[in-house]
């Protein structure tokens, strides 16, 4: 029991909000947006250790070391991406991934990329951003012939940058089929306010028309946009403690900009795509806008405890134009009876295999008032299709209004913060809770 208590305790300071955490805790946090450094942060700044970069729902490339140079695998190829639990769509990427492999070196590194394309078409990688020779510049029978099919070339060269970058096929059409991963660049010494969490996001955005899993690459409309190939809740939330300092990454290779805003805190955009901005550039926002084929980096201070939406605020953008969600058909706006909206959707949970809850209360007369329905039939609660050990605790039918691209950042105590790391760890799925319930308690349940 004292195990169950410790993580309710945590559990609601997590969204109690900030008088919680001082009832709890006996301090007062300090105001939001104040971005001090951390003590674990000044620790490792006296070590000058950069941080990994984590890309959720996205691995690290492999590398092995020859004769000093860091020697990566990169293989350009068909992938099945499921973007949704109910779509998976044929695209191009990675090593079985789009986005592709995260690939992270340090500034000063030799580095050794050998491609190899099991595509049925030619391509050429250009890494975006990189002051590197020439030959090593990725442009069509310019600096290179392209890789043909079944071919492998090395790119190799030495990182004097550091910062946000990535790398991509450089024909547009292979673009869109999603060949595009993160290209990380470690300085030497870790940025001061030094970072306990460094997380990555990949924008990406798809035309799939009814009844087909293969990207329409020439369509100007999209309808499911993703971050690190999933679209909202099946996204991995990033999961912060308390009083942290975190730098979020993105990065951008569409047809569309994105502004992408945070709730609850203040944060300095520190970086663009072609590095580290100085701190006479830094200012307080809470949206920033990610143009096509740019990079941001900003930072913040977790100083605001709860799950906080991390999103585009671009309004189609946050429902994947609720276009396709059931095969042939489209969920529109002017689907005016509660009856067939509700059908709509437990056509949609029967499908997938989760419990549909009815959505938000509508007023008796709704249908007289013009304009309705917008968003009342929107709500798609789908928590156990997206189960995952980064999603332990939130409370019943989170997932209902979380949809195309968005995330959640999760802001939590301590106790809390450890307890959901080990189910992350240990690949520990929380049962979920009874509808009207919460998980927090069910923790104890779980293997130890």
């Amino acid at each position: 029991m004292s195990s169950r208590r410790t993580f309710l305790q945590a559990a609601v300071t997590a969204v109690a909000g900030l008088g919680g955490a001082s009832r709890v805790f006996g301090t007062n946090p300090p105001p939001v947006g104040t971005h001090s450094v951390p003590a674990n942060a000044s620790d490792r700044l006296a070590r000058r250790a950069p941080l990994p970069v984590i890309t959720p729902g996205v691995k690290d490339l492999a590398f092995t070391i020859d004769n000093g140079t860091k020697v990566f695998q990169l293989i350009a190829e068909p992938v099945k991406q499921k973007i949704a639990p109910w779509k998976t769509i044929d695209c191009w990427g990675f090593n079985g991934s789009c986005p592709g492999p995260t690939i992270q070196a340090n500034q000063g590194d030799r580095v050794r990329i050998l491609v190899e394309n099991r595509l049925p078409e030619s391509l050429a990688i250009h890494w975006h951003g990189l002051e590197i020779p020439y030959a090593m510049d990725g442009m069509p029978y310019l600096s290179q012939r392209p890789i043909a099919p079944g071919s492998r070339l090395a790119y190799e060269f030495t990182i004097h940058q550091n910062g946000t970058f990535f790398y991509h096929s450089h024909s547009p059409m292979q673009q869109m089929m999603g060949m595009v991963g993160m290209f990380i660049l470690h300085p030497p010494r870790a940025h001061a306010p030094a970072v306990d969490h460094d997380f990555g996001i990949v924008l990406q955005e798809w035309a799939v028309l009814p009844n087909n899993t293969v990207p329409n690459t020439a369509n100007m409309e999209w309808n499911w946009l993703t971050f690190n190939g999933a679209c909202s809740p099946m996204t991995t939330p990033l999961i912060v403690r308390l009083g942290g300092r975190v730098r979020v990454r993105f990065i951008n290779l569409g047809m569309d900009h994105h502004p992408i805003h945070l709730h609850g805190h203040t944060f300095v955009v520190t970086g663009t795509e072609g590095g580290r901005q100085p701190e006479t550039l830094w200012g307080p926002a809470n949206t920033v806008l990610v143009g096509v084929a740019q990079a941001r980096d900003f930072e913040f201070v977790a100083n605001n405890p709860g799950e906080w939406m991390l999103h585009c605020h671009m309004p189609h953008h946050n429902m994947n134009a609720m276009s396709d969600l059931l095969g042939d058909r489209m969920m529109m706006t002017s689907d005016t009876e509660d009856v067939r909206a509700l059908s709509q959707m437990q056509t949609l949970a029967n499908q997938v295999g989760f419990e549909h809850v009815h959505h938000a209360p509508i007023a008796p007369d709704a249908n007289k008032v013009p304009g309705f329905p917008q968003d009342a039939f929107m709500d798609m609660g789908m928590d156990e299709a997206v189960a995952k050990p980064e999603n332990n605790g939130l409370p019943r039918n989170w997932s209902a209004m979380m949809m195309g691209m968005m995330t959640l950042l999760r802001v939590l105590p301590p106790d809390l913060y450890d307890l959901v790391m080990n189910d992350v760890q240990r690949g520990y799925v929380a049962p979920p809770p009874p509808v009207g319930g919460h998980s927090h308690g069910e923790h104890e349940g779980g293997p130890r």
